[in-house]
């Protein structure tokens, strides 16, 4: 493994192997604003006169360039020689996240296409590289004033304002190569059963599977719990395995095993393939044991209804905008959120690098996973927004801290669902595109109000007033009949059955404690009046016997949107036990 380069943690956690080469660092860079680079002949000879800092985009301090205007075509390139660890091995170029469409060249050869900003792409590249002097040619499309694209956050205006920050162009996660075997294995799914105390293990291979078998290794706690070997019969295969042995009386205790915020505990897996009986791939990965679901209105976890206290995360750095300075960014964060109360994250408008997910499951998160959403409804949309969530599903299955999938937002991109049937019937599909790739988490269509079909009905609601709150809040009647921004709770001929309810986004209270200047909902002038203004619009949620959780806008302020708890620099604006006493409803103005 290389070091002493950008972001050097093996970049995805969930599927591990020992022997891989970083490829972040310094990459040979450039704009092609006349779009010449492919008819002069950039991707056999890159004529590139800046560098930079992958995995960083352009448009960031730390890549070196941080140039905030709009560059719709840039080329990158890097060489590279053969490691002793690729020789005599296959080579399998990643790229973590590129946005927004990618075309790939290795010494010449066009290998590859990729459309989607925020999900990896693979290429088995060892056909055409060589001994030394490889050359790695990326040319990237994004424009940016393409709303038909899944973009989140990043906006099309050349500055930015409101809710929209600045944009990412290009390579944005890692890069690196990892040599395989001839035969290896390349993706596993882990379902685990608490009920029953398995887990499904879903496994595919590559390559020729004669004489082919797989070694699976579960351990807890650092105890060997499972220890099997299967013949392969087939390139891919499922096999549930029993979590029992050896455990003992600690299955008699319900929170010992299952995972949880409170006890996020992981199941470590290795599996080991064989060819013959010498092994030829190991790779590692974990799981964690636990149940999310819907019983007669109430949300559960592991079996027990869980009240979620969720910060609304931009995910955005200021030195680095979408891609964390580092591994201990992330850790940061997490940490800071569990301080002050919160059991949860909504990742808003950005499929998040999966380091933050590892450091979720590790740490103990719930994250609701949301796509990157469009502003323009087109046919080519929801194309391009299907084919990206549906990447997003496969990378993120394996995440226990995941309990909630989130396509749509706010209607975004769908602005005329409420009585549009097409714009309706992609919300639905969406729900039920999700649910056949997952049944183990919770779908919400369309967060915030205009619902189709979901599983969970969500409300932003930035009102500040606690008298008006508490009202608003105490019965089914009020929450189902306000309108939030003039828009409805369903879309037409669709209705409530049930569901939790959940107040997704609210709070947004600016306070400007940096040199930041901007906006939020409502507006503090001082700790003491953001304390009770906080107050204020919490202690209404906790004493609503219908409300089974919120979700405060926001973990930091994020460029001109100073309404977080942080930061943009990540320190806090007011004492942060505070904030957690009265998200665990032990604080009143009259606390002293």
């Amino acid at each position: 493994m290389t070091v002493n380069i950008p972001r050097n943690e093996y970049p995805r956690p969930q599927f591990v192997r020992e022997d891989w080469i970083n490829l972040n660092g310094e990459w040979e860079f450039d704009f092609d604003d006349n779009n010449i680079g492919i008819k002069d002949g950039w991707h056999k000879n890159p004529k590139l006169g800046k560098s930079i800092l992958v995995p960083y985009a352009y448009q960031t301090e730390l890549s070196g360039i941080n140039i905030k205007e709009f560059h719709d075509i840039v080329w990158y390139s890097k060489t590279f020689d053969l490691d002793e660890v690729m020789k005599n091995k296959r080579n399998i170029l990643h790229f973590g996240a590129v946005d927004y469409k990618a075309d790939l060249w290795v010494n010449g050869e066009h290998l590859f296409t990729h459309k989607g900003g925020h999900v990896p792409f693979s290429v088995d590249i060892t056909s055409v590289i060589k001994e030394k002097d490889n050359l790695i040619v990326l040319r990237v499309e994004d424009y940016a004033t393409d709303l038909e694209l899944p973009r989140g956050k990043q906006f099309w205006r050349k500055e930015s304002h409101g809710i929209f920050y600045t944009r990412t162009t290009g390579i944005w996660q890692s890069v690196w190569i990892e040599p395989v075997s001839e035969t290896y294995l390349k993706k596993v799914w882990l379902t685990p059963d608490l009920d029953k105390k398995t887990v499904l293990v879903e496994y595919e291979f590559e390559g020729d599977i004669t004489e082919t078998s797989l070694g699976v290794e579960i351990s807890v706690k650092d105890t060997v719990i499972v220890n099997d070997r299967i013949a392969l019969m087939s390139s891919r295969e499922k096999r549930a395995f029993g979590l029992n042995q050896e455990l003992t009386l600690d299955w008699n205790h319900h929170e010992s095993l299952a995972w949880s915020p409170e006890n996020p505990i992981l199941f470590d897996i290795k599996f080991s393939v064989y060819k013959k009986n010498t092994i030829i791939d190991t790779v590692k990965s974990y799981f964690g044991l636990r149940k999310v679901e819907i019983v007669d209105g109430v949300f559960m976890l592991n079996n027990r209804p869980y009240y979620q206290k969720l910060l609304l995360d931009q995910g955005y750095w200021e030195e680095s905008l979408l891609t964390a300075p580092t591994d201990e960014h992330f850790i940061k964060d997490i940490k800071l959120c569990k301080e002050m109360g919160f059991n949860g994250v909504r990742k808003h408008q950005k499929i998040e690098d999966p380091r933050f997910l590892y450091w979720a499951d590790k740490l103990g998160l719930l994250v609701w996973g949301e796509m990157a959403n469009a502003y323009v409804y087109s046919r080519r949309y929801v194309k391009m927004l299907n084919n990206e969530w549906i990447e997003m599903i496969e990378r993120d299955y394996n995440h226990p801290s995941i309990v909630a999938w989130t396509p749509l937002n706010e209607s975004w991109g769908v602005d005329s669902i409420m009585n549009n049937k097409d714009q309706q019937a992609h919300s639905a599909a969406m729900y039920w595109l999700t649910k056949s790739f997952d049944q183990t988490r919770v779908v919400i269509s369309n967060d915030g109000w205009e619902h189709t079909k979901t599983d969970l009905l969500t409300i932003h609601d930035y009102e500040y007033r606690n008298e008006v709150l508490t009202e608003r809040y105490s019965c089914l009647d009020n929450i189902l009949k306000t309108k939030h921004s003039g828009r409805g709770m369903f879309a037409k001929e669709w209705n409530y059955e049930g569901q939790p309810i959940i107040i997704s986004e609210m709070g947004g209270i600016s306070y400007q404690k940096s040199e930041w200047e901007g906006w939020g909902y409502s507006a503090a002038t001082s700790d003491e009046d953001f304390i009770l203004r906080y107050y204020n619009v919490i202690s209404p949620m906790l004493k609503s016997k219908l409300i089974q959780g919120f979700c405060y806008t926001q973990v930091t302020d994020v460029e001109q949107e100073i309404n977080g708890l942080l930061t943009y620099a990540r320190e806090p604006k007011v004492d942060l036990s505070i904030i957690k006493a009265i998200n665990e409803g032990r604080w009143t103005p009259d606390t002293k």
